[in-house]
């Protein structure tokens, strides 16, 4: 037997800090919510918070759909008395990837030298992330693996269907701008060229321009002359941004940027808020510790931002306050319908079920934005795209007109 050190709440809301002794970490979960407590920490014998945070960062090898249908599948064989083992074996056979199927095969092969499932997987953060790990070891501590298994695939869904819906929104509008883009330069580089020389050979060498068109005659002129270093500029320019986003201080900057920016802020915040009411529950749902519960779901919202709010939110919780009277504060962050929803939730007892309504609600509003976002983007880049090809046209049909008016007298 080990000693466990604990921070749980009564149902009257008074917190209490106390020592179990207890075979291991799951048996401790599940002796003090035999108790009617609610757990918010628990520490091993040595005194280390004992959530893994082992996130799957890398590159993904595992398809998000082909995870959901391993979850369902292992779910409804776990529930019909299939044992992990004999489920294991089976899917790593009809795993499509070679990588999920390696990775479902050294799970089998953890188990069976004695692991618990939750450990095993945990061996595999690139595939099983730390959602994943730690609400299989929550429902194996309660006995409700089938149960939490159905969550975790609806919850994968859930977030699979809005990066989709995402990435077909943004379609269109990327594809316009590159088209945009293409259109300038081609322009630029060769329409006005040859119009300049049409230009010059009517009205002469010593024909007075007007200013607009010797604007554009000479940025022509530039990109002409020095594309071959214009062109390697701008791709290491873009490659040094891309470059600066992906380090800690550039996450940042650019998280802070979208959700401040128009239009795409509120999405950006109605994406954050489902994915953080949505994993938040699940992991209350299943058991795991409150503390835990918000650390993890810190690292799974995927903005900066909203990780350190959560993060904070979680150093205050372990001080003793309430995490819906702190989520009320940020209101920059969170709508006050959160607070208001999770702070029904505290009282009652129903965290999980009402914090799933908030998700269900933000998820909706989020389809709703995202298809209204196209809509939205396409007049701006059309008329973006009119107006640089009506300032081009304009200085070449300035000098002309002029001409001809020159002629006319």
């Amino acid at each position: 037997m080990a000693k466990f050190d604990f921070v749980a709440t009564k149902q009257n809301g008074q917190t209490i800090s106390a020592t179990i002794d207890a075979a291991d970490r799951m048996a401790a979960m599940s002796s003090i919510k035999s108790q009617g407590l609610r757990l918010i920490s628990l520490h091993d014998p040595q005194g280390r918070q004992t959530s893994k945070m082992r996130l799957g960062r890398g590159g993904k090898k595992v398809k998000s759909d082909e995870l959901v249908m391993f979850t369902r599948q292992l779910s409804a064989m776990v529930s019909a008395g299939v044992p992990i083992l004999r489920a294991l074996a089976s899917m790593a056979q009809h795993a499509e990837s070679a990588a999920f199927k390696k990775a479902i095969a050294s799970v089998a092969k953890k188990i069976e030298g004695g692991e618990p499932f939750a450990d095993a997987l945990s061996h595999h953060p690139e595939v099983f992330n730390d959602v994943y790990v730690n609400m299989v070891r929550a429902g194996e501590a309660a006995g409700i693996l089938d149960d939490i298994l159905k969550r975790l695939a609806l919850q994968q869904e859930k977030s699979a269907a809005i990066r989709k819906k995402i990435k077909s929104a943004m379609t269109y509008p990327m594809v316009l701008i590159f088209i945009t883009i293409g259109a300038f330069f081609g322009l630029m580089l060769f329409v006005l060229p040859s119009m300049g020389e049409t230009i010059k050979d009517l009205g002469g060498e010593d024909a007075e321009l007007p200013a607009l068109t010797q604007a554009m005659m000479s940025i022509s002129n530039f990109f002409v002359d020095f594309w071959y270093i214009i062109f390697p500029v701008i791709g290491v320019g873009i490659w040094l941004l891309l470059r600066y986003i992906k380090t800690p201080v550039g996450k940042k900057q650019f998280h802070n940027l979208t959700i401040k920016a128009p239009i795409v802020g509120k999405i950006v915040k109605k994406v954050a808020v489902a994915r953080f009411t949505r994993t938040f529950s699940a992991l209350i749902g299943a058991g795991v510790a409150v503390l835990e519960a918000l650390d993890i779901t810190a690292h799974a919202v995927g903005n900066t931002a909203y990780e350190e709010s959560i993060k904070k939110a979680a150093q205050r919780v372990k001080n003793g306050e309430v995490l819906s009277h702190i989520i009320a504060e940020d209101e920059e962050l969170y709508p006050p319908i959160v607070a208001q929803m999770l702070s029904v939730g505290e009282e009652t007892g129903q965290t999980d079920s009402v914090l799933v309504k908030v998700a269900d609600f933000y998820e909706e509003e989020v389809d709703t934005a995202i298809a209204s976002l196209s809509s939205t983007i396409e007049p701006i880049m059309i008329v973006f795209m009119g107006g640089m090809v009506g300032l081009i046209a304009a200085s070449v049909m300035m000098p002309i007109t002029g001409l001809a008016n020159q002629i006319e007298a």
